[in-house]
């Protein structure tokens, strides 16, 4: 996979705010855009969200099963590993717990794998108890491609590079196996309020 940014937009805003973790700035009302690889064109009619890997039985929904399930409003806070941050950014689609509901496992990691050949990792329990969304909608409208339309993981707790765009599916995991950016020398975990950027951090 080649690497490929588009430009960022916007410019940084100063804030002293409690909500910003270190070194992080207000992008303001910009919301800008870094990609690996060009943006997947994603249909619709053969989409679906798999959850497999460690699991009794591999669990799957088509985009109309998906979008049937129960949904929820999230109102968060975001920051790319980049060092922009986005406050109050409005977003719906459905929790990780509804869909981990469904499944059994004994798993403790999970690789999130998404169209295009994007992966991330993490460990299962951030995607439970009301920390982790698969969303389509932001700003009340169809997510748009370039934000990782027609869905995405949301992980706002981390670095935004776990919230995989055009995401297809959970692999679930017994041993932690990095993702795509973890294999270039970024943080394992990523928690940007203890500045985990890079490995060693």
């Amino acid at each position: 996979m080649s690497l490929i940014s588009r430009g960022f937009a916007g410019r940084a805003r100063t804030t002293s705010s409690d909500r910003l973790p270190p070194g992080q700035y207000d992008a303001g009302g910009s919301f800008p855009v870094l990609t690996a690889g060009p943006t997947p064109r994603v249909d619709i009619g053969t989409w679906d969200f798999t959850v497999q890997g460690q699991v009794d039985e591999v669990a799957r929904w088509s985009w109309q099963q998906f979008r049937a399930l129960p949904r929820e409003d999230v109102t968060t806070d975001i920051h790319c590993v980049t060092s922009w941050s986005k406050l109050d950014t409005r977003w719906q689609g459905v929790s990780l717990d509804t869909i981990l509901g469904h499944v059994e496992t004994a798993a403790e990691y999970v690789t999130v794998f998404s169209d295009g050949g994007y992966t991330t990792n993490l460990p299962l329990e951030d995607l439970t108890g009301g920390r982790a969304w698969v969303v389509d909608t932001y700003d009340e409208e169809p997510l748009a491609a370039e934000h990782g339309g027609p869905a995405r993981l949301l992980v706002p707790h981390l670095y935004f590079w776990k919230s995989a765009k055009w995401v297809r599916g959970l692999a679930l995991t017994s041993t932690d196996e990095p993702g795509f950016w973890e294999t270039f020398g970024y943080h394992s975990y990523g928690d940007p309020w203890r500045s985990q950027r890079y490995a060693g951090d």
